[in-house]
């Protein structure tokens, strides 16, 4: 008897051994013909075959290539809002930007976001979190019709309850409040800050990378985006979640650096679009909003509005990064909180400071996470030897997340430089054809540039073997995070 047991066990031991073998070869196959990159098909096909007892469940919550979930619900909503966007899309030709010269520049862009450029926008740069949520609050005063918000942060701290009475004032006076936060990025709110909200009337829902059974195991997606819209009418997008670290009131963490954007005009329907997508997602809801552009006659500032995401068919993010740094023939300046780019972005880089182009990135000095800290050092020296000059912000923690193109343009939002945002993020960027608003942007990095040091090559070449050796595997492991 025992001896039958025994032998049961041994049985059982060797089909789940088999089992987990051919699960990890299967699974190895499908990293091989659908990793983001190439270092990440290596990365997995290696761990999947040698070692999938934890390697295979790790690819399936985590090495997803693409968010199928959203892009299913993404043609569920063409069959039947196409009539519907196609009306929206009709209403803003008439708002296409008419500048020849501008359209050459982003051209690309536009195939890429199936939005247009469009002018008779205002464009207002705020800088840091002071500034930028008096702005949010009091746009939220003048919500007539509905408010459109999301954030992939939401705290239950000083900000955020102000930022939770606000949108109880705008459902309390009629305002329909539509409100999305990231389920992972928000883990920490606590459901009583969830429940006020909803009994004052806001609409409020997360926003998962899971729905159904069919989706389950796609957890690595976030919804990065930060975006307000009021009316239609009046926009606002940048780097800034809902917290008061992110007013520099967190001592651990220091002042926060960060810039946000202030819309009014054609352009506020792209946020508009993007949002609309997303609360589909999170509710299976379409929402009957104002498509009707409103011209601003303050300024006539040539806009596009970028969303990128997992569910695009191309790497609309790195790509778009990459088409900046092509048009580029003086100056490219880019900050960044996270700076882990692609071959592609890196290459870029390195040709534009070849072909003498005044190739900036600004970092953070501060890291606040390790592994993309390590990473960079594994890249940098290559970069300074092309002749990009790398710039570590000292006062606090710099997150800010915006890009300067010689004398003509600038985009402002929530791309980071690196894979997560590349390619499992969703994300969005105002980008922003005009000079004066380019002088704006040249202004205020110039000012944070004087509060940087400049990376030297000896800084990277001088570490310790040691040192090398983990920002190599950093590096290596950045494709599968």
């Amino acid at each position: 008897m025992i001896e039958s047991d025994t032998s049961m066990l041994a049985l059982f031991g060797a089909l789940f051994v088999l089992f987990f073998h051919a699960l990890g070869v299967l699974s190895g196959v499908m990293a091989l013909m659908s990793s983001r990159t190439s270092q990440g098909a290596i990365a997995w096909l290696i761990s999947l075959v040698t070692f999938p007892y934890l390697a295979v469940p790790a690819y399936w919550f985590l090495g997803r290539p693409r968010f199928y979930g959203y892009v299913n619900a993404r043609g569920e909503r063409d069959n039947v809002l196409r009539r519907e966007l196609h009306r929206v899309r009709s209403h803003l030709d008439a708002h296409r930007s008419s500048l020849q010269e501008a359209h050459c520049r982003i051209q690309a862009i536009e195939r890429l976001s199936m939005t247009p450029l469009t002018s008779g926008n205002r464009v207002d740069l705020l800088i840091d979190g002071a500034d930028a949520f008096d702005s949010m609050f009091e746009g939220l005063k003048r919500a007539e019709d509905y408010v459109l918000i999301q954030f992939f942060i939401v705290r239950n701290d000083r900000l955020g309850r102000l930022l939770q009475q606000h949108l109880i004032d705008c459902a309390e006076r009629g305002v329909r409040v539509c409100f999305i936060y990231d389920e992972l990025g928000s883990h920490q709110l606590p459901e009583r800050y969830i429940r006020t909200l909803r009994d004052a009337g806001v609409e409020i829902h997360r926003f998962g990378s899971s729905r159904g059974w069919r989706h389950r195991f796609q957890v690595n997606f976030r919804n990065h985006r930060k975006v307000l819209v009021v009316d239609g009418r009046e926009g606002w997008v940048g780097g800034l979640n809902v917290g008061i670290e992110y007013l520099g009131e967190k001592p651990s963490i220091g002042p926060w650096r960060d810039t946000h954007l202030y819309l009014h005009g054609p352009a506020v329907l792209g946020l508009q679009e993007a949002f609309w997508e997303d609360w589909y997602w999170a509710t299976e809801e379409i929402l009957a909003l104002e498509w009707q552009p409103q011209h601003t006659e303050t300024q006539d500032r040539q806009v596009i509005i970028v969303p990128t995401g997992p569910a695009d068919g191309q790497a609309t993010a790195s790509l778009m990064v990459q088409n900046a740094i092509n048009m580029a023939k003086k100056r490219f300046w880019v900050s960044s909180p996270y700076f882990v780019p692609d071959e592609g972005v890196q290459d870029a880089l390195k040709l534009a400071a070849l072909r003498g182009v005044d190739v900036r990135v600004m970092i953070p000095e501060r890291p606040d996470h390790l592994l993309v800290y390590l990473s960079a050092f594994s890249f940098l020296g290559d970069m300074i030897r092309a002749g990009v000059k790398i710039y570590r912000y000292l006062p606090g923690f710099l997150h800010q997340k915006v890009m300067l193109v010689d004398q003509h343009s600038a985009s402002v939002g929530t791309v980071n430089l690196d894979n997560r945002s590349f390619r499992l993020n969703f994300e969005i960027m105002a980008y922003v054809i005009d000079s004066g608003f380019a002088q704006e942007v040249e202004a205020m990095l110039t000012r944070d540039l004087a509060q940087c040091r400049q990376v030297t090559l000896d800084e990277i070449t001088q570490r310790p073997l040691w040192r090398k050796l983990v920002s190599r595997a950093a590096y290596l492991a950045s494709p599968i995070q």
